[in-house]
């Protein structure tokens, strides 16, 4: 039986979608904010989760990028001290490639998600999102319905839940505390991914749609958007070489990456595959 996440069905609507915070990538295409409008549709609670993504496997057989490819990136500071040297990244230098790391092994060999079943599954491509979508009976979401669905009816906040990233000293997402990337102190309550439904969801009922794991949507990456105003439903560009991106993981932070914010995006390869990217479903 197919255990798929909860859906939440959203009446569509205007919003202003990006940013302009001075604080903001300007050359990720954050802005200019734009009026955007978007039909009705339903997305996931919450990000797709180890357990779900097992049933998936079962059922079909399904393999992995990561699997056929027989490597993934694994942040260097889950892995041992005495983990051997392998390629690192160019200018971020804490991903590692890590030999037969992937979604059931996430730091590699001597990994597993045993304890980690409601958290989001991870080291997923694009394309291994788009096969669990279609499997389940939903698709991807586009950036427009993802940031409309994370905002949570909130006009232009900066986080899912206002402006502030903490509430009366309360955490509300899962980030990274500390000093990136050496010391993650845990102070929201976890060094790494958290179960799905962790911390408050946002005024539509969407867990985590700031911090733990990326979240693939369908769009090709592009810093145009169209002259049509308002923009309704837009989809992304027509082609491209990376796909959008959206929510920021565990490993954003202030210092380094901003892009928790409901307004950033980022983009990857749609081959790529990480230990902080994740799915979370539309229909």
């Amino acid at each position: 039986m197919k255990q798929i996440p909860q859906f939440i069905e959203l009446e569509g609507g205007s919003f202003r979608m990006g940013s302009e915070n001075p604080r903001s990538y300007q050359t990720d295409g954050e802005g200019p904010v734009r009026e955007v409008s978007v039909d009705a549709f339903s997305i996931s609670a919450t990000a797709v989760t180890n357990e779900e993504f097992s049933v998936f496997v079962n059922e079909t057989g399904y393999v992995t990028t990561a699997e056929k490819e027989g490597w993934s990136f694994v942040f260097s500071g889950h892995l041992p001290t005495d983990f051997p040297e392998t390629r690192g990244v160019v200018g971020a230098e804490w991903w590692r490639q890590v030999h037969n790391a992937d979604w059931k092994k996430p730091e590699g060999p001597n990994s597993h998600i045993d304890d980690r079943q409601s958290h989001p599954v991870v080291h997923v491509s694009w394309f291994d999102a788009v096969a669990f979508a279609e499997w389940a009976g939903g698709r991807l979401p586009t950036e427009a319905e993802w940031e409309f669905a994370a905002r949570g009816g909130l006009d232009q906040s900066e986080l899912p839940w206002g402006n502030s990233l903490m509430i009366e000293g309360e955490h509300q997402c899962n980030i990274w505390t500390g000093t990136f990337p050496t010391e993650d102190t845990a102070e929201d309550g976890y060094a790494g991914t958290c179960p799905v439904d962790a911390f408050k969801p946002n005024g539509f009922g969407l867990f985590n749609c700031s911090g733990n794991v990326w979240e693939w949507c369908n769009d090709w990456f592009s810093t145009q958007f169209g002259e049509e105003h308002p923009l309704k439903n837009p989809k992304g560009a027509q082609f491209g070489t990376h796909r959008v991106i959206k929510g920021g993981s565990f490993l954003c932070h202030d210092s380094y990456c901003h892009r928790y914010r409901v307004g950033a995006r980022s983009s990857t390869t749609p081959d790529s595959s990480t230990g902080h990217q994740g799915i979370r479903l539309a229909r």
